[in-house]
């Protein structure tokens, strides 16, 4: 650690010293990413209009902590199921979306500055979601996010950047800690009369708390916008991601709670990674016309990922798109219209992989995708506590594989076309100012991607996964309490889970007959005094098939039937400690057969800080202090013995500290 310690002393130092500078008043309460709270609030405003589960996440919510994934800045976030892999590898769920999936994410659309980073077949590589740039993060669960062109089961999360008008002047941070890790941040904003910037780049990098984890990246983020009148302005972004991740694999039960820092050997001898490069242009021009606003958009995602498992896998993908959305406010009726087309292709080649390296050729395809939405939604209040809403979706799309090379038997070609609409009625009731009472029914389609139509062994044939939800809840503020309620039942049809059946073969996708997701997602903040902060989350997850042929009435493997977390905050922004503490009680099965589950477990860390001068703060953040030996995710399997290597242990015990300044 000491060699990383010295690269970083510099920065380190320059931070320290810029206690000696001046500090504007309105910037001296915070020295997180932004200090202007104008985007936050209109994003709370958003999402208070919403008749069903919604959240925003505030950067200063997760300041104090080493921001490695989006677990780091969406553990309060109710109903968000987040689970350490390794490095930023996490799983991530909402109301059980992508539930089988062991790798990369499904069921979610994920953006960024309102425009998707998931490929046009919905796949996508979450890692490029950077939670340590962000202004705030927008959490809409299942049909709620609508706004944002989303027909999944599991909603969509959108990342803020700042802008130079909201984040103006400087800010730097830096941090290390163990495994060999540190973390340098630097962020600028400038703003004129007409024209503002803002940009910010950071470099990580983590030896890991497994053997084969290392992982460095550096990234930048950057957005120009010009203000051309009244009516009229446009902003443009750019984001580049480079990104290096070595690969664990998964452990035995047995290793995963005696050995957990040890490495599975395969993924040793084969050198295993995820290599990701990818560079990011979008558009956003906005046209105000007093009740009514027009956004509309283009974008551009060049992508190329080196990665090797148990073959090497080369792909190379452009994605393309264009959007519209238009906004209505005028009285008692409220309205919302938008579109989106994404477009893209992926050059797909595999080989033999040789100790991460490439050996023979065993596959080569151009894989095509398209998917476009067309979605709707009318708001009537009337009387002032009562908005009624109704809406829906329509979704277009087309997944084609053309292969150019195979040495296999089996031609793995093939195209699937798919369209589907998914309606939404809703109801919002305020019978006071800071309380929301609100219900909803809607229906979700999930198109499957090339991950699932284009397996190992051909081009399958799958049908879409189609969901049918309802939904109650209130939130709202009363005294020292504020709370976030959501009850939910999904019934669905087609479920598109995925199980391990052999060495050759890692992944394989089939549709469900009949399955249920239905949950509890609860947040409750306790205020007494300024000094003391209580906040907690609590989800309930039961999900089932539902007189299967072969599995039943068991339970789906993976999520836990219960996870609670809890965070007490003593003190002032000028010197404060925050214990935290994670409890799954029972863990949840392995296999869909149900004869093996992993053991609960209880996680204890804390978090601190201190403001040393005007601008100027230190935090330290503390994780898994009893160095407790846990099991965290599974890859699910159809049948599990002791030799099977499908278990992620828990973070191991980890100290880091750091600096963070604006001026």
């Amino acid at each position: 650690m000491k060699n990383h310690i010295c690269r970083a002393a510099p920065l380190l130092a320059l931070v320290t010293c810029l206690a000696a500078l001046p500090v504007r008043a309105e910037e001296a309460d915070a020295t997180i990413i932004v200090t202007a709270p104008t985007a936050t609030d209109a994003a709370e405003a958003r999402a208070a209009r919403t008749p069903g589960g919604s959240d925003i996440v505030a950067h200063e919510d997760y300041a104090d902590k080493s921001v490695v994934s989006l677990r780091d800045a969406l553990a309060f976030s109710p109903g968000v199921y987040l689970q350490p892999r390794f490095g930023q590898e996490v799983r991530i769920s909402i109301r059980g979306s992508g539930l089988s999936r062991g790798y990369h994410m499904r069921g979610l659309t994920l953006l960024q500055d309102g425009i998707p980073i998931n490929l046009a077949d919905d796949n996508g590589d979450f890692q490029e979601l950077e939670p340590i740039f962000f202004d705030h993060l927008e959490v809409y669960r299942g049909a709620n996010a609508l706004r944002f062109g989303s027909g999944t089961l599991g909603g969509a999360i959108n990342g803020v950047t700042p802008t130079g008008r909201s984040a103006e002047g400087i800010y730097l941070r830096a941090d290390a800690g163990s495994f060999d890790s540190w973390r340098e941040l630097v962020a600028a904003g400038v703003a004129g009369p007409q024209v503002d910037a803002w940009g910010a780049i950071s470099a990580d990098t983590s030896d890991g708390d497994r053997d084969h984890a290392k992982r460095r990246s550096v990234r930048f983020h950057g957005n120009v916008g010009l203000k051309f009148s009244d009516i009229v302005a446009t902003r443009f972004y750019a984001s580049f991601n480079r990104i290096r991740q070595d690969l664990p694999g998964a452990l035995t039960y047995d290793d995963a709670l005696t050995v957990p820092g040890r490495a599975n050997a395969a993924a040793v001898a084969g050198d295993q990674a995820r290599d990701i490069d990818s560079l990011r242009l979008q558009n956003r021009t906005s046209f105000d016309f007093g009740a009514a606003t027009l956004d509309v958009g283009a974008f551009v995602n060049a992508k190329a990922l080196h990665h090797p498992i148990y073959q090497l896998i080369d792909q190379k993908s452009v994605d393309r798109g264009a959007f519209f959305r238009l906004d209505y406010a005028g009285g008692p009726v409220e309205a919302t219209l938008g579109g989106e087309l994404r477009v893209g292709d992926v050059n797909s080649r595999r080989f033999l992989n040789l100790a991460g390296k490439r050996g023979g050729k065993t596959f080569d395809a151009k894989q095509d995708a398209r998917t476009a939405t067309l979605y709707g939604e009318l708001r009537l209040r009337p009387v002032d506590t009562l908005t009624l809403i109704a809406g829906g979706i329509y979704a277009d799309g087309m997944r084609r594989q053309h292969e150019t090379f195979n040495n296999g038997p089996v031609d793995r070609g093939g195209r699937a076309d798919f369209d589907a609409f998914s309606p939404k009625l809703g109801l919002l009731f305020e019978p006071a100012p800071a309380m929301q009472f609100y219900a909803n029914y809607s229906r979700s389609v999930e198109f499957p991607g090339f991950i699932e139509l284009a397996q190992v062994s051909a081009f399958v044939p799958l049908d879409p996964q189609r969901a049918w939800t309802a939904e109650i809840g209130t939130r709202g503020r009363s005294g020292i309490a504020s709370w976030d309620l959501s009850l939910y039942r999904a019934d669905i049809k087609g479920e598109l889970l995925q199980y391990t059946v052999g060495a050759d073969i890692p992944a394989s996708t089939f549709n469900a007959q009949r399955t249920r997701h239905e949950g509890i997602e609860a947040a409750l903040e306790l205020a007494p005094a300024d000094w003391l902060r209580l906040r907690q989350v609590y989800a309930f997850s039961n999900f089932r098939f539902r007189g299967d042929v072969q599995y039943g009435n068991n339970r789906l493997p993976v999520v836990p039937r219960h996870v609670y977390r809890a965070e007490l905050r003593l003190g002032s922004d000028n010197l404060h400690i925050a214990p935290n503490f994670e409890w799954v009680p029972q863990g949840p099965f392995a296999d869909y057969g149900n004869a093996v589950r992993t053991p609960g477990y209880a996680l204890l860390g804390i978090t601190g800080g201190a403001r040393l001068a005007e601008g100027v703060d230190a935090f330290v953040d503390v994780r898994n202090i009893a160095g407790k030996r846990a099991i965290g995710d599974i890859s699910a399997a159809i049948a599990v013995t002791d030799t099977s290597a499908i278990y992620y242990p828990v973070e191991r015990r980890a100290v880091s500290a750091g600096l963070r300044a604006r001026f």
